[in-house]
């Protein structure tokens, strides 16, 4: 997949009482921090404001952009993006994490979670990582940590996600997790060298995914502290 889109949910006006109303299945602490969830691979921790010197370079390189919405232009621009995923976490509409391998210590490429209807019901996700960590298994298993959390945490029913139509490779890693291909959305995405592409529609319903977990022992390789 190696894709993501640098755009945060378009911040609506919702009743005081739904907008706090906890997540269905989701308990209250994730808005304060999110958990650290880690795998035989790696770790998905909450992405940081210092992480935006690591992560710009590997993000902007052309063979992860080509798939992708621009990324922010400098370290101060994506600085300033990761401060708004802190209040829009906050808000319970968002769910940022960097892709940190165990063996560096360092990120190499960050998930997205946003809701697309309050509450976190339905969502969607991007994910991105730098190409010198491709074919490696980081995103089959940073996918199935961000699954699980959005349906076992976040208490989504839906989980959308967007694959450039030209990406194989995204193609094939989502259909490897799970995900059903839906529709095509024709030149939905603005790639960064100003291309419109289309978009494959992929998507995963909590029910679904809990069965698949359920039947092969997935979910027994992931630690949440």
């Amino acid at each position: 997949m190696h894709e993501t889109t640098f755009a945060l949910p378009r911040v609506e006006r919702i009743p005081a009482d739904i907008s706090r109303r906890p997540s269905r299945s989701a308990p209250n602490d994730w808005r304060q921090q999110l958990p650290v969830l880690s795998g035989r691979l790696l770790t998905l921790r909450e992405v940081r404001s210092e992480d935006a010197t690591e992560l710009l370079p590997l993000l902007a390189a052309p063979e992860v952009t080509r798939f992708m919405s621009p990324p922010p232009p400098s370290v101060e621009r994506l600085v300033a993006f990761v401060e708004t995923t802190h209040r829009e976490r906050r808000a319970g509409r968002y769910a940022g994490f960097a892709i940190v391998p165990h063996e560096i210590g360092r990120p190499v490429g960050l998930v997205q979670l946003r809701q697309l209807e309050p509450g976190f019901a339905t969502a969607e996700w991007g994910v991105a990582i730098g190409s010198a960590w491709w074919g490696r298994g980081l995103f089959e298993e940073a996918g199935r940590l961000a699954l699980s959390f959005a349906f076992d945490t976040l208490g989504v029913h839906r989980l959308e996600a967007r694959v450039a139509a030209q990406n194989g490779r995204g193609m094939s890693a989502v259909a490897k997790l799970g995900g059903v291909q839906e529709g095509l959305l024709r030149r939905a995405l603005l790639t960064a060298d100003g291309n419109r592409v289309d978009q494959v529609l992929w998507a995963w319903l909590a029910d679904e995914w809990r069965a698949r977990t359920t039947t092969t022992g997935q979910e027994e390789e992931l630690w949440v502290h």
